[in-house]
């Protein structure tokens, strides 16, 4: 659940977000759409829920008026302007063309590439996406210019995206999870739909496609990774239904804090999900029979020498803020004893947290969690290699495995 926001950004051709790639104003101006505040209401909330802002709200921009760069392996992408500005904006399409682009990826000036996950959003029923099409339409216009996709070749050849759709383009998303109760349906929505989690938690083909196969069980490429979040991994984690409401509403939980690109999704998006949308989503990701919540392993430590090297290190640059029992401090730093992103099997985000640190974060209601400085250029790798395993044998139950070698690819 921890992701970064390279995890929404870097998938094959696109990054898993909810991004209008490349939209332009239309050629006629479309008819003033009937609406209700009752519409524009339900619109903004559905907005919240799709979590549209964190990639069409630039930091210190303007409401919904694009800049937000998406970086991928392919190149870079650039959320666009949805506010309804007539050049620049959607201001002019109708919203059957609203419908269109989030349904089959295409407006009336060219073929949207999968940076805006048009393969999640077409699940959404025609209803909703009128009524997020009612609420941006009441938001201010912002004469703030797209900027193009900067792509490699061949992937700057926007046509080919049509041979993609052919080929991967599905109109539902395989579950990892089972139930027939009426909160998991509509968790199902929330997530597959809305959310649209597979984007950022599936992993991807060679040509950038969602592996049904594997669905939800992480995804991400390069530094950052989107953990697994199928039933068996969640609650091998040690996660319960209780625990997932808790963290989406407001970002803290005892297995931890949302960081990374998980954090603005919590603060976006997720807090402002009512309670029965909240249950609703965890009943999904866990299944209408969740697994028990498994208590955190102990591991058989093969180099205690190395490990008790890591204990020096983090004695010496971590206890102060997450205490000497890894305990943690309420507003400073997380508990480590047990933490999410510790059990996890693949080290890569504890490493690259290490390396980078974290940005202060401030979450709903009145917590706040202070920034964690960087060690890169604190410890070499073999150090941070000790430090990482220290942290995954003491209070996450991983092996002690991570070498040096790791490191030194995650810088």
């Amino acid at each position: 659940m921890m992701r970064s926001i390279l995890t929404r950004l870097v998938a094959p051709l696109a990054a898993a977000s909810f991004v209008l790639a490349g939209c332009g104003g239309q050629n006629d101006v479309a008819a003033p759409p009937k609406t209700s505040p009752e519409q524009i209401a339900r619109g903004r909330y559905l907005a919240h829920a799709a979590d549209c802002a964190a990639c069409h709200t630039a930091h210190g921009g303007a409401p919904f008026a694009g800049g937000v760069k998406l970086e991928s392996q392919f190149g870079t992408f650039y959320g666009t302007n949805i506010t309804p500005d007539p050049k620049h904006g959607i201001g002019m399409w109708s919203s059957d063309e609203f419908f269109r682009a989030l349904h089959d990826g295409v407006t009336a000036k060219h073929k949207l590439y999968p940076a805006m996950p048009y393969t999640s959003h077409r699940q959404m029923s025609r209803e909703d996406s009128d009524a997020i099409y009612a609420y941006l339409m009441t938001q201010k216009p912002a004469a703030v210019p797209n900027i193009d996709p900067d792509l490699k070749f061949p992937y700057n050849v926007r046509f080919a995206v049509r041979f993609w759709d052919m080929l991967f383009l599905k109109d539902t998303l395989p579950d990892a999870s089972s139930g027939q109760s009426a909160d998991w349906t509509r968790g199902r929505y929330l997530a597959n739909a809305l959310g649209h989690c597979a984007e950022c938690h599936t992993p991807r083909g060679a040509f950038g496609q969602l592996q049904d196969a594997k669905t939800l069980q992480g995804g991400g490429v390069g530094r950052i990774g989107a953990p697994d979040i199928t039933p068996s991994a969640l609650a091998a984690r040690g996660w319960t239904g209780a625990d997932l409401q808790a963290f989406f509403a407001t970002g803290v939980a005892k297995q931890g804090s949302a960081f990374g690109e998980m954090h603005p999704v919590v603060y976006l998006s997720t807090q402002h999900l009512s309670s029965e949308d909240l249950r609703a989503l965890a009943t999904y990701l866990l299944g209408d029979a969740p697994p028990e919540a498994a208590p955190r392993a102990t591991v058989k430590i093969d180099d205690t020498a190395k490990v008790s090297a890591g204990r020096g290190l983090y004695l010496d640059s971590c206890a102060g803020c997450h205490g000497i029992d890894g305990q943690g401090k309420p507003h400073v730093a997380v508990g480590m004893d047990g933490n999410s992103t510790l059990r996890e099997a693949d080290p890569r985000n504890v490493i690259t947290s290490i390396l980078d640190g974290l940005e202060a974060q401030r979450f709903p209601g009145v917590e706040n969690m202070q920034a964690m400085p960087g060690f890169a250029g604190t410890y070499g790798d073999e150090q941070i290699a000790q430090l990482t395993n220290y942290l995954r044998v003491t209070w996450g139950g991983q092996p002690g495995d991570v070498t040096a070698d790791k490191v030194k690819s995650l810088r």
